[in-house]
Parts: C-alpha cells; structure tokens; sequence
C-alpha cells in the first residue's frame, strides 16, 4: 500500500518500499511513532506510521493493541480505564469510539472546535424556577 508522494532523490535507482512507513511531510520524508503507555511510562502499543499520517486516525489502531497479562489465569487486559491524549485526538470519532467501549477520555479541544461550537449555541440549561433543597 503505498502513502505519501514518491521520492525526490536524485538516483532512481533508489526507492523505497512502502512498508517502511517513509512519508511526506512539512518536514520532508519522515515516520511517526503512536505509542500507548501506562501510567508509569511504560510502552503497552505502538505503531509506525509514514509521516503524513495524521494522528487521530491511529488512536483506535494502538489501542486495540494493548495485551497486558494478568498475574494469575485469565485473559490479558485490553481495554485501559481512562485515555490521557493531547490535541492531534480530539476528533467526535474518537470519543464515540472510546464512549462505546466504556473508556473515560481526558483529551483538550483545539481551538477550532470550540469556535465551531460556539456558532451553534443549544438548549440553554435551565434549573427551574425554584431552587432544590437537598
């Protein structure tokens, strides 16, 4: 499967196989690396994916990775608690694939996306006439 636009180098002798995850970016050619962990810092999945592949596309792609064995018999653990990811994640595709499967998601919005919903105000919250006593 190729991705990414083809090599500018010079001797065409050269190229390079598709699965060595080589793309085109502002940068030139270059590779990323979608990386899970724990809360400790340890790697439980990743992936490499050619450089101009965005991030939020890969997010279910390295979750679905995860294999943690548990300590006595029983299947490995697949699914974490809660999903800490910075700003390149926030897309509703990912939270609807993460609300399905009962994962809490910490992940701030793009400025752009508050913007958007700032023009398409909804039903303002209304607490009724008299306040609740508790």
């Amino acid at each position: 499967m190729a991705q990414g636009a083809g090599s500018n180098h010079k001797n065409p002798s050269w190229w390079e196989p598709p699965d060595h995850a080589i793309g085109r970016s502002r940068g030139g050619l270059t590779c990323k690396v979608h990386l899970v962990s724990d809360g400790k810092g340890r790697p439980l999945s990743w992936a490499v994916t050619a450089g101009n592949i965005n991030d939020t596309t890969m997010l279910s792609t390295v979750l679905d990775g995860i294999r943690v064995p548990r300590l006595g018999p029983g299947r490995p653990r697949t699914r974490p608690d809660r999903v800490l990811a910075d700003k390149g994640y926030p897309s509703k595709a990912n939270r609807a694939w993460l609300r399905a499967r009962g994962i809490a998601a910490t992940i701030p919005e793009r400025e752009d996306q508050i913007a958007h919903r700032a023009k398409k105000p909804g039903r303002p919250i209304d607490f009724g006439a008299e306040p609740q006593q508790r």
